[in-house]
């Protein structure tokens, strides 16, 4: 159950979080936001996770984890924010909460028997994304690229799903407060030198930095939820019940955002969630 609550918290901040995502980011640098809200979601985490975590227990496995966890990171996070600014929520958070899918792809190859259910859930989100996909190219205001879109969303979808296998994993073997913080600083470094290869500049932001901050807050808050429950019971809920943030994110951007949504995009939005709802039930 608590690990439940924690998914479903984290889904909220992340709901909100990619909502500010989708209203600046088609006018904002993708490398420099991302620089500053991990920055600022480091630098929240900075403090507990050093007063609090014992680093001594990151030893070589769980250490490793959590490196390949801020790689990871990177990819999902950069799909997300270049998804997000290419085509409207509708088509892009089905997508992104997807992730599901593949952390059961994860638990399969760990040894864990896929039932049918499972694999009709599966079949339902892949048909429902479909779905929302092809009724988005037609005349969908803001999804002039959907297929690139699409694209970066798919990356993001593996990068997140890897993230939490690996940072759930590096908190079991090393601490959950060091398994939040060490990927965070290993994406921000990666981030980081990006942005100096590429030139990107900071100030290039103009006034969006302080929305940029929160955004960073609400970023680390959701994963620090995430990467907590791996001492929790069921611990796969966690990540699979925060993948409804693209239900919410869809809610918000409709009535926020006024993006339309017509009818058959609905239909394939409810069958996607239907088909994470299926998983999280089989826990």
């Amino acid at each position: 159950m608590l690990a439940l609550i924690c998914g479903l918290t984290a889904a909220c901040a992340w709901a909100v979080h990619d909502l500010l995502v989708r209203k600046i980011g088609q006018e904002t640098a993708i490398l420099p936001m991302m620089l500053v809200v991990l920055a600022s979601g480091t630098a929240a985490l900075l403090a507990p996770a050093l007063i609090l975590g014992d680093f001594g227990q990151m030893t070589g496995p769980a250490l490793w984890a959590a490196i390949g966890a801020g790689f990871a990171y990177v990819l999902g996070m950069g799909g997300l924010y270049r998804a997000f600014s290419l085509a409207p929520v509708r088509l892009v958070a089905p997508i992104l909460g997807a992730f599901p899918m593949i952390s059961l792809g994860f638990a399969a190859m760990g040894g864990k028997a896929v039932t049918l259910a499972e694999v009709l859930a599966v079949l339902a989100i892949v048909g429902g994304i479909a779905l929302v996909a092809l009724t988005s190219r037609e005349g969908a205001s803001g999804a002039s690229r959907p297929g690139e879109a699409i694209l970066w969303s798919l990356a993001g979808t593996v990068g997140f799903a890897t993230t939490f296998w690996l940072a759930q994993e590096a908190a079991r073997l090393g601490g959950e407060l060091p398994a939040t913080l060490v990927p965070r600083i290993v994406a921000l470094a990666l981030v980081a030198a990006l942005a100096l290869i590429f030139r990107a500049p900071v100030r290039a932001l103009g006034g969006a930095g302080p929305t940029l901050v929160m955004m960073g807050v609400l970023d680390a808050g959701a994963i620090g939820l995430v990467t907590a429950s791996a001492s929790l019971p069921n611990p796969e809920y966690a990540a699979i019940s925060s993948s409804l943030f693209g239900v919410l994110t869809i809610l918000l951007a409709w009535k926020i955002l006024k993006e339309s949504v017509a009818p058959l995009q609905w239909a394939g939005i409810a069958t996607v969630f239907g088909g994470i709802a299926v998983l999280s039930a089989q826990g």
